[in-house]
């Protein structure tokens, strides 16, 4: 057995011994390292958890990249049709030439709107959309009722409406609501459709609530005199979020020239822009807690350095070498954080398990897109948590256990 190790092993069974002076800082020290482990993990899981659920949510209402018509100056309604007849939507692969990327595109219409009733009315957007429309994303936020019905041959008068909306103007599953759209030249007998409520959702996304119905897309072809091979714009859906910029690129520079794109992330650059704090803040509670840690380990590794003296002096004498000793102690401080890092972990993921399977902690979903808070936590982040921490308190405490060096074996024999 490694010499070093063996010493440091029974300095290990000797360190629970309540006479020693070091006993409850090697207990405070622990409990540091088991501290940052737990607000680390939290921090991550729930930053994550946040970019993630709110990324997803935006995207599944908005695609990942949308592609319309120059004109429209980036409109929330359309304005100047975009044909269905185009190569990138009728053949699945057109985005795929190298490899799978573009999962899903999905032709839509908006249209501005009101719903009227006898006590109040609402501004809306209506978004229209048809057989090619995926249904799975407003299958999770649908609250009441069923989903729609738009892949039959007539055109359907059924609407899907935000629990927002329903509850302002006192609206529930069934009811018929009163529509009118403006006409183009604002000046005409607005278009009138009455819609009858087949579902409620709820996405928590605000800004898509207290707007968006989702109608048959026949329904605004009519309304704007389009053909049924004409449609307001597209939205692209992609398999790995973190190519988006990349994929946006390829996309824009494969469609006519008549044509142009966005992501959502241009489309929504205040959000996006608020998902760097999240980094920035785990980076800083990060960096706080590896110091508390490490302070607190090089506090305990100075008093052991301290208690062991006469120890030292010992080794010193036997003809053992300065780093020889050092080892010691290193090896010893690996074992205190290593059992910090144990805890930690324990605590931590037992913590996160219970935000994720029972949510106790709530969030407004007007602020925060979400009703509570998300957790997401990869194997890897854990990995890599540990690891680093691990080897950050070690070289920090390669600094003070170089006093070893400074003692004197005749001195230290002596010392009391």
């Amino acid at each position: 057995m490694n010499l070093e190790f063996f010493i440091a092993n029974r300095l290990v069974g000797d360190s629970g011994n309540k006479s020693n002076i070091s006993s409850p800082i090697i207990k405070i020290a622990i409990s540091a390292i088991a501290l940052g482990v737990v607000m680390i993990l939290i921090a991550i899981a729930t930053g994550r958890g946040l970019q993630e659920r709110i990324r997803q949510k935006i995207a599944s209402l908005n695609g990942h990249i949308q592609i319309f018509n120059y004109d429209t100056n980036r409109s929330e309604v359309s304005i100047i049709p975009i044909s269905t007849e185009e190569d990138f939507y009728r053949d699945p692969q057109f985005f795929n030439q190298e490899e799978k990327k573009v999962l899903h595109i999905q032709s839509v219409i908006t249209k501005g709107g009101i719903i009227r009733t006898e006590k109040t009315f609402e501004g809306i957007i209506a978004k229209g959309v048809g057989k090619d429309f995926d249904w799975q994303y407003m299958k999770e936020y649908l609250k009441k009722g069923k989903l729609p019905n738009f892949s039959l041959d007539i055109i359907s008068n059924e609407v899907l409406i935000s629990e927002y909306l329903a509850n302002r103007l006192e609206l529930s599953v069934g009811d018929i609501c009163n529509t009118l759209f403006l006409r183009e030249d604002n000046i005409s007998i607005p278009n009138q459709r009455n819609f009858r409520i087949v579902g409620i959702y709820s996405s928590g996304f605000q800004q898509f609530d207290e707007t968006y119905i989702l109608v048959d897309i026949r329904q605004l072809q009519k309304i704007n005199k389009w053909t049924s091979n004409q449609t307001g714009l597209f939205e692209v859906f992609i398999k790995d979020f973190d190519q988006m910029s990349s994929v946006g690129e390829y996309v824009y520079n494969h469609i006519p020239a008549e044509y142009d794109s966005q992501t959502i992330a241009q489309k929504y650059p205040t959000i996006f822009d608020w998902f760097h704090t999240f980094d920035l803040n785990i980076i800083i509670i990060i960096s706080i807690m590896v110091i508390v840690g490490g302070v607190n380990m090089i506090t305990a590794i100075l008093v052991l350095i301290l208690e062991r003296t006469p120890m030292i002096g010992i080794l010193k004498a036997l003809g053992a070498t300065n780093w020889n000793i050092r080892k010691i102690f290193l090896y010893n401080a690996a074992y205190l954080i290593g059992l910090g890092l144990f805890w930690g972990n324990i605590i931590g993921m037992v913590l996160l398990l219970i935000q994720y399977y029972f949510s106790p902690l709530k969030l407004d979903p007007s602020i925060y897109y979400v009703s509570e808070v998300p957790i997401y936590l990869h194997v890897s982040y854990v990995v890599v948590l540990n690891i680093g921490i691990l080897v950050i308190c070690l070289l920090m405490l390669l600094i003070p256990s170089y006093i070893v060096s400074k003692i004197s074996p005749i001195k230290a024999m002596k010392f009391e």
